[in-house]
């Protein structure tokens, strides 16, 4: 058999991995679910070593033993951008700080937009620091738990913290690195020394590499605890939201993906980087690459908020959700229930169901869902276009896909084709290909996907959306001032 690889993606909750070939075939695939904590309002938590570390050494001893061949090469992706503090031995000192979901740092943000001058930072790092940067969440964690930075030396990711741990190598990838306001520069591809010194100190920073480079190579220790063979090598890796692009064929100028997940997150890729104050401009997965890109906080999590809230599963709220009707019968919903990140960049702001009454059932409410994720995304791919992103391709990836009805609203409510890949496995499937990249079984423009099917937009709905669109911007700014305060409460 030809030689193999495994990609492996760790999510919110749970951890994907594939065994596929040169090819693009995939052998097999294995899921682990995980917990993830909420401790307080706003904030959110990973255990490293019960999910990260656990979850990638039972799948790879998994598909080691399900392997017909040489495993050649191992790719991670994760959630991100994430704060892991360590100590020198990779040791996890405190629950992992999550992405833009975990909005405790606010104000860390404000404190050091202030210092830096918030102009300066948009024009180093291309956008504004917001609840999706790192270097906040590294402030937050010197302010508070003093006890805990003063024995940090090691900054790592959900997919740096494994490739840690398998290779002993320090690394970090160019596309995560971007994440990590202030502390980076997607214009110069490097560490910003004055920032990263002020809010760093003394803590080394990772050596930056391309996700497809070589991040080092299995270690005998690892060998033993995973299966895979010694001296492997391992890719650096990236965030998932990226990887799964690529895993759909996503790398080239203009073309965007749409991720339906527990949060929504779209990315477009640039041939250079991009000023965007209200979204996330980044590097690239490989080297001369840029992405400009965005991620709304609560999308597939809302569906699931209803579906327990009702008693109903998804298949039925679905039936209910189709018989309802485009704007649902008046109803429009904020999806801002764990904050929002782009791109009004708002850790405060909270859920809204307006339009209410007595007529109103579960279908109306599900389907307001689904509609919030589709203005939410059409007002972040309007941002996008705004920063002088311009899309021409639009490829639809996640769980979310997989029934007709919400790929469907969303056409309807942004007006776009959406291409739907044959291969739905998601980030780990682009792991793989990265993994068969690095070790030299495929060239670098490789793609493995195509397009199953699409779905075109319904032009009458599209206009009954729009006006509805209208009053979703609208909604915001009329409620902010109340969110805000009843987040106050909240965090008491």
């Amino acid at each position: 058999m030809a030689d193999l690889v495994i990609g492996i993606d760790i999510g919110t909750g749970s951890t994907k991995g594939v065994l596929a070939d040169s090819q693009g075939n995939v052998i097999h695939s294995e899921v682990v679910r995980h917990e993830t904590s909420f401790p307080r309002p706003g904030w959110a938590e990973h255990d490293a070593d019960d999910t990260w570390w656990a979850d990638v050494v039972a799948i790879c001893r998994r598909l080691t033993t399900l392997a017909k061949g040489d495993v050649a090469g191992l790719c991670i992706s994760g959630i991100g951008p994430v704060f892991q503090a360590a100590d020198e031995r990779g040791q996890a000192l405190r629950p992992a700080i999550l992405y833009g979901v975990d909005t405790r740092s606010a104000a860390e943000i404000d404190e050091l937009t202030e210092r830096y001058g918030s102009d300066k930072v948009l024009e180093v790092c291309g956008n504004h620091m917001t609840s999706q940067s790192v270097g906040p969440k590294i402030e937050w964690v010197k302010r508070n738990e003093p006890e805990v930075w003063e024995r940090t030396r090691r900054f790592l990711m959900a997919h740096t913290y494994c490739v840690f741990h398998l290779t002993g190598e320090y690394v970090l990838d160019h596309l995560s690195a971007s994440m990590c306001e202030p502390l980076y520069s997607p214009f110069t591809n490097d560490w910003v020394e004055e920032w990263v010194e002020d809010i760093c100190g003394d803590l080394p920073m990772p050596t930056l590499k391309w996700s497809n480079e070589v991040a080092g190579h299995i270690t005998d220790n690892a060998a033993r605890i995973t299966g895979l063979r010694p001296g492997t090598p391992v890719s650096v890796g990236s965030i998932d939201a990226f990887v799964e692009a690529l895993s759909v064929g996503v790398s080239q100028p203009g073309q965007v993906m749409l991720m339906y997940g527990s949060t929504m997150v779209a990315v477009q890729i640039s041939d250079k980087a991009l000023v965007a104050p209200s979204l996330w401009s980044n590097a690239g997965l490989l080297a001369g690459t840029s992405n400009v890109s965005g991620g709304m906080s609560t999308t597939g999590s809302l569906t699931t908020w209803v579906a327990d809230l009702t008693g109903k599963d998804y298949d039925e709220l679905s039936q209910l959700a189709a018989e309802s009707t485009p704007g649902c019968n008046g109803l429009l919903m904020l999806p801002y229930f764990s904050g929002e990140r782009s791109p009004i960049a708002d850790p405060n702001a909270r859920g809204v169901l307006a339009g209410l009454n007595l007529t109103h059932s579960h279908g109306d409410i599900y389907r307001s869902t689904l509609e919030a994720t589709g203005y939410g995304s059409r007002h972040l791919l309007d941002s996008i276009k705004e920063s002088g992103g311009e899309a021409s391709e639009y490829w639809a990836v996640g769980g979310g896909t997989t029934g007709g009805l919400w790929p469907q609203i969303m056409s309807d409510i942004i007006g776009i084709k959406q291409y739907i890949p044959k291969v739905t496995i998601g980030a780990s499937y682009g792991d793989a290909l990265m993994a068969a990249m690095t070790a030299g079984l495929v060239d670098v423009g490789t793609t493995w996907n195509s397009a199953e099917r699409e779905v075109e937009p319904n032009l009458d709905n599209h206009e009954i959306y729009s006006e509805m669109y209208r009053l979703y911007l609208d909604l915001y700014p009329a409620t902010a001032d109340i969110s805000h305060r009843l987040a106050d409460i909240q965090a008491r």
